[in-house]
């Protein structure tokens, strides 16, 4: 990558990928389809777990103790079965049906959230079906691992959970650390991550930083119900463009 608009949209993406971790949750997604605009699709995801991770570390450094660890804990076990899964398809699947199948979950998923947020006239907790959280974590696992495109997924759930918006941050911010790391390995085994893509990813992941610190003093200002909407919205956002793209 040599041309000077593509390093520009490539930091652009990375400030992004900062400011959805400790800001506004579900802008990292725009990251995913920045740059698979400006690299190759599948080296565009080794790239971006790196920068992930390196915003990663700064999000739960600043949100250390707002994790709501009930969800956690009933989460990752199904995220790690679900990124084992995509590992072994990854490579093996039509690259379009993959998008198609992940943009048409999003949109249904974000829909069915906004009509039951029209229905529910409380601002308590949903306790959930027991499936949701298996389904969830199985889904956001496959879906990370295949694309770094979870996102969606994890703040559909939370949305329903009525996590107040800071411990909604950490604990998408755990979860995203845990599950990254995770798919380090598998990652490298694949040839997703090589010199040469780490190289690339250190480079942009000042701006990562630059965007987590950002997106901490922004979130003060939000309104929690504001919040949830541009999650739920960014979400259906982006659903519809890898439905269209």
């Amino acid at each position: 990558m040599t041309e000077p608009w593509q390093w520009a949209l490539g930091f652009l993406g990375a400030f992004i990928v900062g400011l959805s971790k400790t800001g506004i949750a579900g802008l990292g997604i725009l990251t995913v389809a920045i740059f698979a605009t400006i690299f190759p699709a599948r080296e565009s995801v080794g790239i971006v777990l790196v920068i992930l991770i390196v915003a990663d570390l700064v999000a739960v450094t600043v949100y250390r103790r707002e994790a709501d660890w009930k969800h956690l804990i009933r989460l990752f076990p199904w995220a790690g079965g679900g990124i084992i899964l995509g590992a072994l398809v990854f490579g093996r699947l039509n690259d379009e049906w993959v998008r198609i199948m992940i943009g048409g979950l999003l949109v249904v998923l974000t829909l069915f959230q906004i009509v039951r947020r029209r229905k529910q006239t409380s601002d308590e907790p949903v306790e959930a079906a027991a499936w949701v959280a298996p389904a969830t974590g199985l889904t956001a696992g496959f879906t990370t691992m295949i694309a770094n495109a979870a996102g969606p997924f994890m703040i559909i759930y939370l949305v329903a959970m009525r996590l107040p918006k800071m411990a909604f941050i950490g604990t998408t911010a755990w979860f995203f650390f845990a599950v990254n790391l995770f798919k380090v390995p598998f990652s490298y085994g694949l040839g997703l991550i090589d010199f040469s893509s780490l190289g690339l990813s250190l480079s942009f992941a000042p701006l990562a930083v630059v965007g987590a610190v950002s997106g901490r003093w922004l979130i003060r200002y939000i309104n929690q119900q504001w919040f949830e909407a541009i999650a739920l919205f960014l979400t259906l956002l982006a659903g519809f463009r890898l439905l269209l793209m």
